[in-house]
């Protein structure tokens, strides 16, 4: 089975409404990492701080420089991530509509790279 990362993408200023919305979420992915637990699906997944609590490494004229923030100046930010198996696509699309639901988020479905492939 291939990988996949579902990406959930956290859009400023479209985050839930309301304590009870946000609960609400929080209850709907822990359900939704129970079924993709239940059906063999699980690799690993992780919720993220704010953009704001971000920090970038690079390395300038052999120089390593810290930079506060994060990476891309957007409203739209890396907010957490899945990394499922799955069969096909199609199946990763189908884990990511009800994670999109769960989370009330866009989410990106992207494959990971297979050792042949480099």
């Amino acid at each position: 089975m291939k990988q996949y990362l579902l990406a959930v993408h956290m859009v400023e200023g479209e985050e839930p409404q309301s304590e009870d919305e946000t609960q609400q979420a929080y209850k709907d992915v822990d359900a939704l990492n129970a079924q993709i637990q239940a059906e063999g699906a699980w690799v690993f997944a992780g919720g993220l701080h704010p953009p704001a609590t971000a920090t970038v490494v690079r390395v300038r004229d052999d120089e390593v420089l810290t930079i506060d923030g994060p990476f891309a100046e957007a409203k739209e930010q890396l907010g957490g991530f899945w990394v499922i198996r799955a069969a096909d696509l199609d199946e990763a699309l189908a884990w990511a509509a009800k994670a999109t639901r769960a989370c009330r988020a866009p989410v990106e479905v992207r494959p990971f790279q297979d050792d042949a492939e480099g």
